[in-house]
């Protein structure tokens, strides 16, 4: 493989970035985001592709084009315009100095991208409005580099282009009229195409170069497409591709709400989450949630887990893929390496070993390090079949749910104190080990940092959740006694799990309650010292709906996280104001995360706080609007710097944040669903946070339902099977029931 290295050859390209100084993360706040599956662009918002920070197009976390720009003559290209969503962006540009004189552009040229899996469309159009014929040439420069996804996301990737060649088999000349030509990755070949054919088409050390000899006539327009096409050189550890065919929403979701925002967002959030769609390639019939892009576009535990658990309401498809493709790599050893361990469900998979030189960690190709994914593997699995997942789908995952709760009770309680807890024991891998996984978010009240091991207290939560919950299963599809005289395997089982869950739910209450009493609130987490890391933090919203709180803790938790140090303008933070440490942009140390606060919302609804609830929801379609209707995976709220602000290297989209529009939608409806015991319950928050909402599209089972709340309140719902008991608001009017199935 032939490099080259590209010299600055003096000249400033379109979209070109301050570049950031060599050794840090590359920001991406500024940058246009598209997604299909494996595939991800991100260009300025001109649809320039320079090379310099994120830029790129990326294929299975390698950057396969690092620079793509296009030039128009001697015009100076203006961004007016962009949009990204799901796997498109477009972008408006005027060229200046081309068309007539005077202050009305007159020329322009847009560039439409698509992603389809492993291959990008770029459809460029110039158009003229000028008075005469616009004669110039339309130059555009495509080469890749290689650089694999880590040292882009530490700022280290060297820019090295690939040597193209022209035509589309073996080397050829440096100059070719075929219209197309190709360069090599370690990992991919790529393939880039002109239709129609350039006036010239070089390839060298420097890319591909193609000349087209435009004119363009007043009131017409001149087209071009541009394709990147990849194919795998070989095979990789976990190579998937694109699942957006799996699943049939936005378009199966129809929402009508007083506030049209809630609409919007849903639509745009859905699209978002289908581009991130993958495949499993053990088996593609299975799809899951890519954790989102650019940095994090593969497998992840538990994002994937949260986001098919928050999407439940439009089908279990999600879940049972997401179930099976963590199932196939539970793990069945220990290994202090991958910190594998059986029956512990897997935090991410990587293409190759995932190595991140500005935080100075490593970690294999499949990596166990995480603390919480496989109770919420057993807790996705509870709530999947409490959806309507097939018995004979759950059934077949029960030897995976037995694996995982023995982890729960046999392994992840390293001493005496009967805590979930985690340490990194190999020394490249995550010094904190729940979803907030930055090394400095586990914080005392002072602002001073915990030590491992950590003991946190979502992760206790969830625990008690799993473990009732695989018990309920074991009980209702376990095995049963031939003789029917003795306790099965199973339901023996079932109920050590609930004793062990009261036993951690009393735990919970006697070590992590700190404060003064009429100020009580759950402590974070227990440290290496058993000491309560005291900071205020939005990890005790994780507790509530678990099982693990008496009603008036759960009202503690609550007021707590509605109070003014906790909830902003857009959302609850990550630490409180008045922490230690608090930084309204600090990665898990003040900023708001979506996720997070729609879990917390999620939480609370099913406490029966259901006006808190719409309460917080309604902060979050503030936040669908400020940015675009694309929820991004954290920010800075207003409350705190006077102005929301995005985190700048914040992915996006963001597969959990995404799926909390669906969460949103759960919360304002108060829906609840039990397939098995043929019940449903909708119990709207009475101060209706959008209004009056007529929500078409809901999967109960194997019924597509509809759900409307008029503007007083009052709920009628379609498309339930007949056998169904529904529980509606005291008072409210029995709803109108319809008893088709719709497969």
């Amino acid at each position: 493989m032939t490099t080259h290295r590209h010299e600055d050859d003096g000249t400033t390209e379109p979209g070109a970035p301050t570049s950031a100084p060599h050794g840090q993360q590359p920001w991406l706040h500024d940058l246009a985001i598209c997604v299909d599956g494996n595939g991800t662009a991100l260009s300025g918002s001109d649809g320039s592709m320079t090379g310099q920070g994120a830029h790129g197009y990326f294929v299975d976390d390698q950057r396969v084009v690092s620079r793509f720009t296009v030039a128009l003559g001697t015009a100076h290209l203006v961004q007016v315009a962009h949009s990204s969503r799901g796997p498109r962006s477009e972008f408006f540009t005027s060229a200046r100095g081309l068309g007539d004189p005077g202050p009305d552009p007159t020329v322009e040229l847009r560039r439409r991208r698509v992603l389809t899996g492993g291959t990008l469309r770029e459809h460029v159009i110039v158009a003229s409005r000028a008075s005469q014929p616009v004669a110039a040439p339309l130059v555009i420069r495509i080469a890749g580099d290689g650089a694999d996804i880590g040292p882009v996301k530490a700022g280290v990737a060297t820019g090295e282009l690939l040597e193209a060649h022209a035509g589309h088999g073996e080397p050829g000349p440096d100059t070719d009229r075929r219209g197309d030509a190709h360069w090599q990755t370690d990992a991919q070949s790529v393939r880039v195409s002109f239709s129609p054919a350039p006036d010239r088409l070089e390839a060298g050390p420097d890319g591909v170069l193609a000349t087209f000899d435009l004119t363009v006539d007043p009131g017409t327009e001149r087209h071009l497409e541009v394709v990147v096409q990849t194919e795998r050189r070989l095979e990789s550890h976990f190579a998937a591709d694109a699942g957006s065919d799996a699943v049939d929403w936005p378009g199966s979701l129809s929402v009508d709400a007083s506030d049209p925002r809630l609409g919007k967002l849903l639509d745009a959030s859905l699209d978002d989450l289908r581009s991130l769609l993958l495949k499993d390639p053990a088996d593609p019939r299975d799809v899951f949630a890519a954790a989102g892009t650019p940095w994090y576009l593969t497998l992840f535990g538990r994002d994937s887990l949260w986001t098919a658990r928050m999407m439940l309401p439009l089908g279990t498809t999600l879940a049972a893929g997401t179930l099976r493709a963590l199932a196939r790599r539970q793990g069945v050893a220990h290994d202090v390496d991958t910190a594998e361990a059986p029956g512990k469900i897997p935090h991410e998979l990587r293409r190759t070993a995932y190595e991140d030189v500005s935080v100075d960690f490593t970690l294999p190709p499949v990596y166990y390090g995480t603390v919480d994914a496989t109770a919420l593997w057993i807790c996705l699995l509870h709530d999947a079949w409490r959806w309507g997942l097939p018995a004979d789908e759950v059934r077949s995952l029960l030897p995976h749910l037995r694996a995982a709760a023995s982890w729960l009770t046999d392994h992840a309680s390293p001493d005496e104190d009967g805590f979930i807890k985690y340490v990194d024991e190999s020394g490249h891998g995550l010094a904190n080990q729940g979803w907030k996984d930055s090394g400095d978010s586990m914080r005392f009240r002072d602002g001073s940092l915990a030590a491992a091991p950590i003991a946190l207290v979502e992760a206790q939560a969830y625990a008690v959740e799993a473990a009732v919950g695989a018990a309920a299963l074991l009980r209702a599809l376990g095995e049963d006694t031939a003789d029917g005289t003795s306790p099965s395997a199973d339901h023996a089982r079932a109920a050590e799990l609930e004793s062990w869950a009261s036993l951690l739910r009393e735990r919970i209450r006697d070590r992590f309650w700190v404060g003064p009493a009429e100020q009580r609130y759950l402590a974070m987490a227990i440290d290496s010292t058993a000491r309560p890391v005291d900071g205020v933090g939005s990890n005790m919203g994780h507790v509530l709906g678990t099982g693990s709180l008496t009603p008036a803790e759960a009202q503690q938790v609550t007021d707590t996280l509605v109070g003014s140090t906790m909830l902003g303008d857009f959302g609850i933070a990550t630490l409180a104001t008045d922490n230690g440490g608090f930084n309204p942009i600090g990665y898990h140390t003040g900023s708001v995360w979506v996720h997070d606060t729609a879990i917390c919302a999620l939480g609370m609804a099913r406490e029966g706080h259901s006006a808190q609830a719409a309460r917080v929801v309604t902060k979050l379609l503030d936040v669908g609007e400020a940015f675009d209707y694309r929820l991004p995976e954290l920010f800075a709220d207003s409350a705190t710097i006077g102005q929301w602000a995005p985190y700048p290297a914040s992915c996006r989209p963001q597969a959990w944040a995404a799926a909390s529009s669906v969460a949103m939608l759960t919360v304002a409806l108060g829906i609840t669903v039990d397939v098995p015991a043929r019940r449903v319950r909708v119990r709207p928050p009475s101060s209706l946070p959008f209004g009056a909402l007529a929500v078409k599209g809901l999967r109960v089972g194997e019924a597509t339902v509809s759900v409307v709340v008029d503007a007083s309140g009052e709920v009628s719902v379609e498309g339930l099977p007949a056998d169904y008991a529904l529980d509606l608001p005291q008072g409210a009017p029995r709803a109108s029931l319809v008893g088709t199935v719709t497969p």
